[in-house]
């Protein structure tokens, strides 16, 4: 599956993520497209959805991002790199 941003930022750690989690097995959804602080990646993994945000090594939630995520009613994380995002959803300890 590819992901795109469709005009909205995405980080540059953003490919090597959806990339190791690709190779693990997951399903991957760019939700960058919506916008007004939604999470990056909807990530299916064992029969699970996972919420993720894509930071930066320094990045830091936006106030639409933090709004959205306390809105959110449900599990989700923010990764900056590979390990992290496969450790969110449960494919490494």
């Amino acid at each position: 599956m590819r992901i795109r941003g469709a005009g909205n930022k995405v980080d540059g750690n953003q490919k090597p993520i959806v990339e190791a989690l690709i190779k693990v097995g997951a399903t991957v959804q760019s939700l960058a497209p919506i916008g007004d602080g939604c999470v990056d990646l909807l990530v299916g993994f064992r029969w699970q959805n996972y919420l993720l945000e894509v930071k930066g090594e320094h990045g830091k939630l936006t106030k639409a991002e933090e709004r959205w995520l306390k809105l959110w009613f449900g599990p989700w994380d923010i990764v900056r790199t590979p390990e992290e995002a496969l450790k969110a959803i449960g494919a490494i300890k």
